[in-house]
């Protein structure tokens, strides 16, 4: 009786051991996102400012998607602006896991991923104010510099 043995190929076997480069557990997320907003919030005297240090931080960080793992919910253009643009986010990971006194209910900690989103838009040649709202869960205003527009205008007669 002659035995045959056959390889069934086992995704379990062929993957890797360690975690994909770049990719980081949710729980260490949050919990190094919460120190951080709490790092931030005892160093400023308003929502205001720490929603802008949020920002400031978020300047420093990689790009949405190599961050959240996701693309964004919805991208719309405004009807009466053309330098507006909205970057809707329903429930963005970085408001998941932060407890928001009620003294501070406007608090909104998108405002770091709106850092992100500038950071990302101004280095590569697009100069852009963007801020967080609370609108249809988090909504990233991204308003673009008149340069861009009239840049954008120009080659369209290309």
């Amino acid at each position: 009786m002659e035995a045959r043995f056959t390889r069934a190929k086992s995704p379990l076997l062929e993957r890797a051991l360690g975690r994909p480069r770049g990719e980081v557990a949710l729980g260490a997320f949050a919990l190094l996102f919460s120190e951080l907003v709490q790092y931030c919030q005892r160093r400023v005297y308003s929502v205001a400012e720490l929603q802008a240090r949020l920002a400031r931080l978020g300047h420093q960080g990689p790009v949405w998607r190599a961050l959240f793992g996701k693309e964004a919910d919805k991208l719309e253009q405004a009807n009466d602006d053309p330098r507006t643009y909205y970057v809707i986010e329903r429930e963005p990971l970085v408001n998941a896991y932060i407890s928001v006194p009620r003294e501070n209910s406007t608090l909104n900690c998108a405002a770091f991923a709106a850092g992100l989103v500038e950071a990302v838009l101004g280095a590569s040649g697009f100069p852009a104010k963007v801020t967080a709202h609370w609108h249809k869960g988090t909504t990233l205003m991204i308003k673009f510099d008149e340069a861009v527009i009239a840049r954008d205008k120009s080659l369209e007669g290309r």
